[in-house]
């Protein structure tokens, strides 16, 4: 059904080959059209935008992980405590902000009270 196809990269101008295995897959994925870069700009392309091919997920701070940039954060107080913190989104002022230790006893708390607390079912 498939057969190996030579494209031009739109970057560099270069032959490439689309391969049976490529298109098999990019069928599978649902993808509709053909790529434009050949695997070298492609990859060039990606690392100049500061991603490594894995999206979405949270990072957890401390360098980004998988060759994302270092995530944003932004000072608060915390609603509960009162204590200076670093939260990784921009406080709007219409919802409490929490810092890490009371986030995690509200998680721990307003789970079960709301109903939430049994993740363990799936």
């Amino acid at each position: 059904m498939y057969a190996d196809k030579t494209l031009t990269c739109r970057d560099c101008g270069q032959p490439f080959t689309f391969t049976q295995g490529e298109q098999e897959f990019f069928a599978q994925k649902g993808f509709t059209n053909e790529p434009t870069r050949c695997p070298d700009c492609r990859a060039a392309n990606k690392r100049s935008r500061g991603t490594g091919g894995y999206g979405g997920g949270y990072s957890t701070g401390g360098g980004g992980g998988y060759g994302r940039p270092e995530r944003e954060m932004f000072p608060a107080v915390c609603s509960s405590c009162g204590k200076d913190t670093q939260v990784p989104f921009q406080p709007r002022g219409d919802k409490p902000v929490y810092c890490s230790d009371c986030f995690a006893t509200q998680r721990e708390t307003g789970y079960a009270n709301r109903g939430g607390g049994n993740r363990d079912r799936w």
